[in-house]
């Protein structure tokens, strides 16, 4: 038996997973697709042969065909549609971050809970097969042991200022991704100290928020990280690692379009790296819808659980406070 989906929110994101349950995974089947704007929500139907679209997510959650809801909508809404869904006792993926409110996390996880089903979050990095390797380099103790890390994010673009004033900030809605990355390759943080600054965009900090920003993590096991992230570079979609230890190291570098490299007179050069994280990241999105399938049809559990929704947010509160204040900010004093 097909595992029936529906998907709330038929946006960038939304038809990314609804391109990925249609044509990738032949184990699951979207029923329906759901979006406040008819529109867009009829045109992702028909784009990926989804037999109903609405505009009310309520009739997804509420189907009694359908077994697991992804959720995909703004922010603002997650919480709502998680509790929503697991009342319903449908399954759920959620996209990140759960929320930019703590309290509000906590009463969805809450839910969850209760009705005994599962929650994974789209922490869809994890499932790149550049830092699965980095992961099991460390584990296995390739490197001995680690001492520090460097992340490396960087857009090609920032994204547009109507967005940016809903987004959450900088640390909400772009390194969330890589907080959650250094969680998973190192473990717990106790502490960092965060800089930022507007270098990109005048209007960006009117929008009152930052474009580059650069933070330093401290971890429970003793290793020191480092994060750095800026809304625009010009060469395109930046995503860099390296994990230095006591008995090597372990890197990953930027992907491309091709391995050509041209050398003539005057230079040695190469292509630009993939644009964006559509193209950058679409087999680690393939990656994590098919576990996310592969843990409701099996019973297990799903691998990227609420708690790892929390954490990262978490992390973001304190990167914005230390900003504010000019100081290392330990976790626990969120």
């Amino acid at each position: 038996m097909p595992l029936n989906l529906g998907i709330i929110g038929a946006g960038r994101i939304g038809r990314v997973h609804a391109n990925t349950l249609t044509t990738r995974i032949a184990s699951a089947k979207v029923l329906a697709i759901a979006d406040i704007f008819a529109d867009s929500a009829k045109s992702a139907a028909a784009d990926y042969g989804i037999p109903d679209h609405t505009s009310d997510p309520a009739e997804v959650i509420n189907s009694g065909a359908i077994d697991a809801i992804v959720i995909c909508s703004s922010t603002d809404t997650h919480c709502r549609f998680i509790i929503e869904a697991a009342r319903a006792g449908k399954q759920i993926f959620c996209e990140k971050p759960i929320a930019f409110d703590l309290a509000e996390i906590d009463e969805a996880l809450a839910a969850v809970a209760e009705s005994g089903v599962q929650l994974q979050i789209g922490f869809n990095r994890r499932f790149d097969a550049n830092h699965a390797r980095i992961k099991s380099a460390i584990d296995q103790g390739e490197i001995g042991t680690p001492h520090t890390m460097m992340v490396i994010s960087r857009d090609p673009a920032p994204p547009p200022i109507e967005y940016i004033k809903v987004s959450g900030g900088l640390m909400m809605d772009m390194m969330i991704h890589d907080f959650d990355l250094c969680r998973f390759l190192l473990g717990e943080v106790e502490e960092l100290y965060a800089i930022g600054d507007v270098k990109v965009d005048p209007a960006i900090g009117e929008a009152d928020d930052i474009d580059t920003a650069k933070v330093m993590l401290r971890f429970k096991n003793g290793a020191i990280g480092t994060i750095e992230n800026s809304r625009q570079a010009v060469f395109g979609y930046d995503q860099r690692v390296e994990v230095f230890g006591s008995g090597g190291a372990v890197s990953s570098g930027n992907w491309h379009p091709n391995s050509v490299t041209i050398s003539d007179a005057g230079s040695v050069r190469r292509d630009l790296p993939l644009y964006f994280f559509v193209e950058r990241y679409m087999d680690s999105y393939v990656a994590e819808m098919m576990a996310f399938v592969d843990a409701i049809e099996s019973g297990g559990t799903v691998p990227v659980v609420g708690n790892d929704g929390r954490v990262p947010v978490l992390m973001a509160m304190a990167g914005m406070r230390s900003i504010a204040e000019n100081r290392p900010v330990r976790l626990d004093e969120i």
